[in-house]
């Protein structure tokens, strides 16, 4: 990312985060956001309008020859750039590996995802003081430690603790969810995740992508290996504010043969789409695809990698990302991470019968 003057936060960080206008007769303008920050991650869009951009790294200052410390989350206004000059964190979400971040508009939490392993990561709730409203550029007016963060823990339905979220092998388990101050968010000497003892909280394996809709947050769990208790090849789970239950909307199965066209394996980003049900980006093994999943939890294809970044012999594709419909529903967005390829599709969409 350019060092564009007045928006770097740390000049030794290479990552940031570009807005691309998009015009009606199809003319394209991208500019810098944000630079200077670290392994910039799926991030997510406000209800006043921003963007807020997450980075996936733990990494102090010193470390990589960062001048600052490094795991935080930074709002980005794509449109006013006056309103992104001198890049402040948002120290009051916290500091650890960021993927995701949702905003509740009735209630203001926010929701963020660890993709963090050894132990595995953490979903978080963050609570705003009391009095606080939300709008531009009211989140970097915060106090580091300003609201509460939380992280989530979990109980079946006989009342018993839910250690991990791959313990789930059915769609429509329903988990109740208690959530659990973390103690230093900043992580000055231990990261958030390690400091919970067992029993504390609920883990899962790459919390990954993360969107609000239908009244709640829908939550990716890209997969579960021999880090996790039981395994599985990606989870979609929908989280519900009001009655603070975590529901498993859709279970993929352990992939057995990744390089095959219509197997899926590892969700990452996501986003609800206007017509019905999910649009995820995949991000697992052999072939990649953006895939559809119905409210009854079925999956269909929408589109494949066939950029080919390996051999003929050992074919490599890239993971999709970024997924995100126009807000008129008649463009998808979405990219593929590797060589860094944006793609506009315009459908024919059609909506889904409930």
């Amino acid at each position: 990312m350019p060092l564009a003057e007045g928006l770097v936060y740390d000049p030794a960080a290479a990552g940031g985060c570009t807005v691309v206008e998009v015009r009606r007769g199809g003319e394209v303008a991208e500019w810098v956001g944000i630079a200077g920050t670290a392994t910039n991650c799926a991030g997510g869009s406000t209800p006043w309008g921003t963007w807020l951009t997450c980075e996936e790294t733990e990494d102090k200052a010193g470390k990589n020859g960062f001048t600052k410390d490094h795991g935080y989350v930074f709002e980005v206004d794509p449109e006013d750039r006056r309103a992104n000059r001198d890049p402040k964190p948002v120290k009051a979400l916290g500091r650890y590996a960021h993927e995701a971040v949702v905003v509740d508009p009735r209630r203001g939490h926010l929701y963020l995802t660890e993709d963090a392993s050894g132990p595995n990561g953490l979903l978080y709730r963050w609570t705003p003081p009391e009095g606080f409203r939300h709008g531009r550029g009211k989140l970097r007016t915060l106090a580091d430690d300003a609201g509460v963060l939380q992280a989530f823990k979990c109980f079946d339905s006989g009342g018993q603790f839910v250690d991990d979220l791959s313990r789930a092998t059915r769609t429509g388990t329903v988990y109740g969810v208690d959530w659990v101050t973390v103690p230093d968010r900043d992580a000055r000497q231990v990261s958030t995740r390690k400091q919970f003892g067992e029993g504390q909280i609920t883990r899962a394996r790459k919390l990954e992508g993360m969107w609000w809709g239908d009244g709640g947050a829908y939550v990716v769990s890209s997969y579960a290996r021999a880090e996790s208790p039981v395994q599985h090849d990606g989870q979609v789970w929908f989280y519900d504010p009001k009655r603070r239950t975590l529901t498993l909307k859709v279970l993929i199965g352990v992939n057995p043969d990744p390089s095959a066209d219509g197997n899926f394996d590892g969700p990452d980003n996501i986003t609800v789409s206007p017509y019905g049900g999910l649009v995820i980006a995949e991000d697992g093994e052999g072939v990649q695809h953006l895939f559809g999943a119905t409210e009854s939890g079925r999956t269909y294809p929408i589109a494949r990698n066939e950029l080919n970044l390996g051999t003929a012999e050992e074919p490599e594709y890239s993971e999709f990302t970024g997924v995100t419909f126009s807000p008129d529903g008649s463009t998808l967005y979405a990219n593929i991470q590797t060589p860094g390829i944006m793609l506009a599709i315009t459908g024919p969409w059609k909506r889904q019968r409930r």
